[in-house]
């Protein structure tokens, strides 16, 4: 396997680009070996719809489109990032507005932080920001070619 892995794309900023990028994530990591029937891809779908409906829910307009970017490093840290142009950090709501939206973040610090990782928010050099994650990588990737060819 190779030390390093990427893939990377960029949905408009449009509900159904959600769907785009949970598809893109899951199907990603099932060609370097994260079968989509583990809890692990589950979190991390769960995760993806999350970074990616705030990206297009909470950016106003002002991020006509956001990237995702998968990576992989020696087997070992996976690395999630949600990339938008809006200017603004997320914010924790007080909890009384937090009844009907604006658990995204927490949800996604959690389930992170369930599967061994880490959430960051980094700005960006065009002035947005990255919401990323970074999990520990615990299965053996593999193509899926080669899967393929050790089924009977």
């Amino acid at each position: 396997m190779a030390d390093h892995l990427e893939a990377s794309v960029t949905l408009p900023s449009d509900p159904a680009s959600v769907f785009a990028a949970r598809a893109y994530v899951v199907g990603t990591l099932a060609e370097w070996g994260l079968p989509a029937d583990t809890e692990v891809s589950e979190s991390i779908r769960l995760i993806i719809s999350e970074l990616a409906t705030n990206a297009v829910q909470h950016t106003f307009g002002q991020s006509p489109t956001f990237t995702v970017d998968v990576e992989l490093d020696r087997d070992e840290h996976l690395r999630i990032g949600v990339t938008d142009s809006h200017p603004r950090f997320p914010r924790r709501l007080p909890a009384a507005v937090q009844q009907d939206n604006g658990r995204g973040l927490v949800i996604i610090r959690w389930l992170t932080a369930e599967c061994g990782g880490r959430l960051r928010i980094c700005p960006t050099r065009e002035g947005g920001k990255t919401i990323s994650i970074e999990l520990p990588w615990t299965v053996p990737a593999r193509p899926v070619t080669a899967a393929r060819q050790q089924e009977p």
